[in-house]
């Protein structure tokens, strides 16, 4: 049997949304192989239903002064250390795994304190980030943040090589960064599927399908000029997922013809998500953060789908263009659709590039369980050089 470890969880996030689907199957994938976990994390989207924005946090953000409000989330840092204190000197944990946050050297001060191995998970540059869309009041601070803990760090795990570039300018040892990618749940992924009941019958359709937070740059009202072009009735377009544009792509369905052609499931349930997938058969990744490891692709590639996806070095490291997906030139405006038609208009295309990303994702292991495994043996080789 394989040693268990207890292993201090630390986190900042405030929303339950797609961070936190990272953090609970992580914590789950640990849990399953007998480690015990320790939380140390806000209350504020364990209280919270899925989709929320981070409540009274959320709230304060957007009523206080920026840089009155940034103050407050490194001071938050202080209390932060001290409720890590207690839970170390509580719980004796053996390492700390942390999902890297801005303004947040809290981990790295009790790492420190006890002594202890640091395992950093890093999801996007957060003070690049900020700066560019909502620009950063404490520069200085944040940026000092941001390098002190990716450089302090025992272990860095950036979730694309994209990303972990970041962490190369900035001067984090090439032997304290290992990639791994986002995973997927098997588990959740393998159960039977029931087909949504608000759905209508769609055998004999090919479904395209888009999942996420609609917004106007993801271009999907292209599709439905597409459709209408194509005057193809076994066309259908599935989007699940919220969001600002699907009142204008409703009614832009309607004026083309096409409403019985289209369905919007709005926000659905986590445990739902893979009863909608499965009704899929192309599925769109019209965008991408360039350094994001995108949780939808994998739920994509592990239910073979037949994926457009942006020619983007992140997305390249999941798929291969032509074999396990086709990818499009996002400078290119016509790209996105030409790549869509191709693969509409040839079924066994979409057969071959959909077995093939199943392939693709046995062939790396984007499993959770696998990343779970793979922590656990990072803390070991930490402890073992430590020796």
């Amino acid at each position: 049997m394989s040693t268990t470890y207890k292993i201090l969880y630390h986190h900042r996030i405030a929303s339950k949304d797609g961070q936190y689907v990272h953090v609970e199957e992580i914590v789950n994938a640990l849990t399953a192989q007998g480690h015990e976990i320790i939380m140390v994390a806000p209350r504020v989207a364990e209280n919270s239903e899925f989709g929320s924005e981070g409540g009274w946090v959320s709230k304060l953000k957007q009523k206080l002064p920026q840089a009155l409000y940034e103050f407050i989330e490194f001071c938050y840092a202080f209390y932060d250390f001290c409720k890590l204190c207690h839970a170390i000197n509580k719980h004796k944990p053996d390492f700390i795994y942390e999902r890297y946050n801005l303004f947040l050297p809290s981990g790295i001060w009790a790492k420190k304190l006890f002594n202890l191995p640091l395992i950093l998970e890093v999801n996007a540059p957060i003070y690049q980030e900020r700066k560019k869309y909502h620009g950063i009041s404490l520069d200085a601070v944040a940026n000092w943040t941001q390098s002190y803990c990716w450089r302090q760090a025992d272990k860095c795990l950036p979730v694309t090589d994209v990303l972990a570039d970041y962490l190369r300018a900035v001067g984090v040892a090439e032997q304290n960064i290992q990639v791994i990618h986002n995973g997927i749940n098997e588990a959740a992924f393998s159960r039977p599927i029931i087909k949504p009941a608000q759905l209508p019958d769609l055998t004999d359709k090919t479904v395209i399908g888009f999942v996420g937070f609609c917004r106007e740059w993801h271009g999907l009202d292209k599709v439905i000029d597409m459709m209408a072009e194509l005057h193809d009735p076994s066309l259908y377009f599935l989007i699940i997922g919220d969001g600002p544009v699907l009142s204008e792509l409703k009614a832009q369905a309607s004026r083309l013809g096409l409403s019985e052609q289209i369905f919007m499931s709005g926000l659905v349930n986590r445990d739902q998500m893979p009863n909608w997938v499965a009704q899929i058969d192309i599925a769109l990744q019209p965008d991408v953060v360039p350094y994001a490891s995108p949780l939808k692709m994998l739920e994509y590639m592990y239910m073979g789908k037949a994926i457009i996806a942006p020619r983007s070095r992140n997305i390249e490291e999941l798929v291969t263009d032509g074999v396990s997906a086709l990818l499009f030139e996002l400078n290119q405006p016509d790209s996105f659709i030409q790549k869509l038609k191709l693969v509409t208009t040839q079924p066994a295309l979409a057969t071959l590039i959909s077995n093939n990303v199943i392939n693709e994702i046995k062939t790396k292991q984007l499993y959770w369980t696998e990343n779970s495994k793979k922590i656990v043996g990072i803390f070991e080789q930490i402890k073992e050089g430590k020796r």
